[in-house]
């Protein structure tokens, strides 16, 4: 595979990318950990407030033409309530937060360097438009005995800590999705880790 390139779209530049983000949010999310069962129509609604926030914007990873990874970010202030609503109860202001979505990328496109590149153009990003000084992240919570974690699953947090974020377990969200092979939605708990964008000490 030759090297991926990269590009960072926000507003109007956001839509024409949708219908092939939504398809990679299926593809990516049917995985382990998440077992997420999408649907188009329903991913290209979610993906329009990375269009309609000002301040959002989507890092893409091309391999030729075609989006083979995308990640996420907005500001805390412009997301849903269930994902502000930790921050608000510890007492964290939601305007100091930078809120990284999604990082999604095709299991070939892996081990090239793109996580590391999704992390550093989103906190680029968070600096240049606004004056938050807090990123944050969240993943859901699995248990080790899960019947259907994969063998070979490695665990990010490695990956996450070299990329300067610390885990804060008593900071969760609630998410709704249907798993894979399931009938209805259920309730997943995701937890958070945060990193000082400006190098002042965390909550």
């Amino acid at each position: 595979m030759s090297g991926l390139a990269f590009r960072t779209v926000a507003g109007a530049e956001v839509p024409p990318f949708i219908p092939a983000l939504a398809r990679l949010r299926i593809a990516v999310f049917r995985d382990w950990p998440y077992l997420y069962e999408g649907n188009q129509a329903s991913e290209e609604r979610y993906l329009r407030i990375y269009a309609e926030s000002a301040r959002a914007a989507v890092v893409l990873a091309f391999d030729g033409s075609e989006v083979v990874g995308a990640s996420t970010c907005l500001p805390l202030s412009d997301e849903t309530g269930n994902v502000q609503a930790p921050f608000r109860a510890a007492g964290i202001a939601i305007e100091r937060v930078f809120y990284f979505g999604e990082s999604i990328l095709l299991r070939p496109c892996r081990g090239t360097g793109a996580g590391v590149r999704f992390f550093a153009e989103r906190e680029a990003h968070a600096r240049r438009v606004s004056e938050c000084d807090i990123a944050a992240f969240c993943a859901v919570q699995r248990p080790p005995d899960h019947p259907a974690r994969p063998g070979d699953a490695v665990p990010l947090d490695a990956f996450w800590r070299k990329r300067g974020f610390t885990p804060y377990p008593a900071l969760e969200c609630e998410m709704h999705w249907k798993e894979v092979d399931a009938t209805e939605e259920t309730a997943h708990r995701l937890a958070f880790w945060l990193k000082s964008l400006t190098g002042a000490p965390l909550p």
